[in-house]
């Protein structure tokens, strides 16, 4: 599991639409300690009897934790036969990280929360199978907004969120014909819409817009299988 900003009843309702229990789950990764992120880790790992994994600035910052195990932000760690790559992030927070996922000859690239992007994250998430790349706002939308002007000012900063064209340029330099999913997630609400999205990431990477998937706060999505069998392999050029 990665981050849990959410209740015991509510998580346990999520997890029943895929299939999982809690006592499914071997580990919780928390990219960062913002409450809409680590919130529910610390109640949920009791109840379930699971280990926290967070960098050693988070792991300072989750205070109602019983135990966190510390990583290392720049070194790969293993869970469960599963590579653990931490991608370190410009991001208001102690040492956010976000995480690249390697097994099975299969890589998955998870990448929100971050105000802009470096090399190093680019390297990073070059060649992923499948990618959840944070779309958070349209800057028109924000700095026309309700927002006030302090917290435009913290969104559209290099250390708070991807914007749109943001996230377009970064897969623009990826390459996206080798990807067999692609999730946009951490779509504001008041900033942004599914609709913006879908339509300006379709049209900028040339495909089809029914390929790409957008996540919805309430509802979540489905699993999104990866395969290396290349006759059944689809990606989004298809």
């Amino acid at each position: 599991m990665i981050d849990n900003g959410f209740s015991i009843k509510e998580t346990d309702k999520r997890l029943e639409r895929l299939g999982v229990n809690g006592q499914e789950i071997s580990a919780i990764l928390v990219t960062h300690e913002h409450s809409d992120h680590a919130t529910g880790v610390a109640r949920f790992a009791r109840r379930y009897d699971i280990p926290v994994w967070a960098s050693h600035g988070t792991s300072a910052m989750l205070k109602d934790v019983d135990t966190v195990k510390k990583f290392d932000s720049n070194k790969k760690l293993t869970l469960n036969e599963i590579d653990v790559v931490p991608v370190p992030v410009p991001h208001d927070a102690r040492e956010p990280t976000q995480f690249v996922f390697k097994a099975a000859d299969l890589k998955f690239g998870i990448m929100t929360d971050t105000g802009s992007i470096t090399p190093h994250m680019v390297a990073a998430l070059t060649d992923c199978d499948g990618l959840l790349l944070e779309c958070n706002y349209d800057y028109d939308m924000l700095i026309n907004g309700v927002y006030p002007e302090s917290l435009k000012r913290r969104v559209s900063g290099d250390w708070g969120h991807l914007e749109n064209q943001q996230s377009i340029a970064l897969l623009q330099e990826l390459g996206t014909k080798d990807l067999q999913h692609l999730v946009l997630a951490h779509v504001s609400e008041k900033n942004n819409s599914h609709e913006r999205v879908l339509d300006s990431v379709s049209a900028a990477i040339r495909c089809d817009r029914a390929r790409l998937k957008v996540i919805d706060q309430d509802e979540g999505l489905p699993w999104c299988s990866l395969t290396t069998d290349i006759t059944s392999k689809e990606t989004l050029h298809a």
